[in-house]
């Protein structure tokens, strides 16, 4: 199950983007260039598939209406998030959401349509929505009682998962009290806690491949277990080489950064097969590591089918030659918005390639800002 396409209107740095997507799909870009809102397209039907906020929550989450739409959208103010989806052996699916505010700042529905193949399975507004204009604060995605003829559509939505770990959060477990799925990492060692506890066999296959590849990154690492102190909380524990036999041993507190990021990649890669967001994985890592980041991706693709959609600055990482020009997405800032161009449809790039370029030499220079050596002029 993946997405194919997405298409934005108003919608933060963007005011008109259309592109395609590949089971993997590399964001790069120049700093504040909208890699993160792009993905947070897909964050946001996330949120609104969630019961438990829907489309309110998931608009008022990200500052409002106002905040969302594009600073340059001047007619037609509406903001459009669409998608389409293959789900399984089905039609390509559709959903276009297109959303506004009313008088009284509330997000407001402006049109809703869920597309199976060639059949068109919902079109809002309907006659209900005119006679009843509240209706319209309220997706029927979001609605178990509406969306019965496309619930595996949202199902697919609710299902997307987003990472950036931060590793100081991870550091310290007691912030993850009452939090839940947290993207950042505050209760990432309770996630593992909770999957240790409904499926320990699952868990424990999961810990050692885990603890396999960490030692590979980290050779001092010899064992990994979580384990639950007095209080509750869980912790993770790693065991070093060390001179005496039952010494050597962390917990996360001691983790470097390093450890702790990989280690959170490495789980998100093997939880779940639904679409994965990811942030700058490479950050803190050594670029031996780094270079293998879509290898993996590639091997978790073909083995279970997952899409994984990340952003980058890392010119490691896009040393892979098995990386396809397809999967490269451009971020080019204008003046006015942000532009989307596929790599392999710039001719500059092609052009770099054909010449025995990577991916990574042929991309990432074109996203260093202009007078980026003005820089080290700083403090003078």
């Amino acid at each position: 199950m993946r997405f194919t396409r997405l298409r934005l209107e108003k919608w933060r740095n963007f005011l008109n983007v259309d592109i395609s997507l590949q089971r993997r799909a590399f964001l790069v870009g120049p700093n504040a260039s909208g890699k993160s809102n792009l993905l947070d397209a897909f964050r946001f039907l996330r949120d609104i598939a969630d019961a438990q906020g829907g489309f309110q929550q998931a608009v008022n989450s990200r500052g409002g209406v106002s905040q969302i739409r594009s600073l340059h959208a001047r007619r037609y103010p509406n903001i459009v998030v669409e998608v389409e989806a293959q789900l399984n052996s089905d039609p390509v699916w559709g959903y276009r959401l297109e959303f506004s505010q009313d008088n009284l700042r509330r997000p407001i529905i402006k049109k809703e349509i869920v597309r199976r193949g060639q059949e068109i399975i919902l079109n809002r507004p309907d006659k209900d929505d005119e006679d009843d204009s509240d209706r319209l604060t309220q997706t029927h995605l979001e609605q178990v009682n509406a969306n019965k003829k496309f619930r595996n559509l949202a199902e697919f939505f609710s299902q997307v998962r987003y990472l950036h770990i931060v590793p100081q959060l991870v550091r310290e477990p007691e912030r993850s009290v009452g939090k839940v799925s947290d993207p950042f990492g505050g209760d990432f060692l309770e996630q593992l806690a909770r999957t240790q506890r409904a499926n320990s066999q699952v868990f424990g296959s999961r810990l050692r491949r885990i603890k396999d590849a960490l030692g590979v990154a980290v050779p001092q690492l010899k064992g990994l277990v979580l384990e639950r102190d007095e209080r509750g909380i869980a912790h993770l524990k790693g065991r070093y080489s060390h001179w005496r036999p039952n010494a050597g041993w962390q917990t996360e507190g001691q983790f470097s950064d390093g450890t702790l990021r990989l280690l959170g990649l490495l789980w998100a890669f093997l939880d779940g097969t639904a679409p994965l967001l990811l942030e700058e994985p490479e950050l803190s890592l050594h670029s031996g590591v780094v270079r293998h980041i879509p290898q993996m991706m590639a091997r978790i693709g073909r083995k279970t089918g997952r899409q994984i959609l990340m952003s980058t600055h890392s010119a490691d990482l896009l040393s892979d030659e098995g990386i396809a020009p397809e999967e490269v997405l451009l971020l080019v800032p204008s003046n006015e918005d942000t532009n989307v161009e596929i790599a392999v449809d710039n001719e500059q790039i092609r052009a770099l390639l054909e010449g025995g370029a990577s991916i990574g030499e042929a991309v990432i220079p074109r996203t260093a800002p202009r007078h980026a050596q003005q820089l080290a002029m700083f403090g003078e």
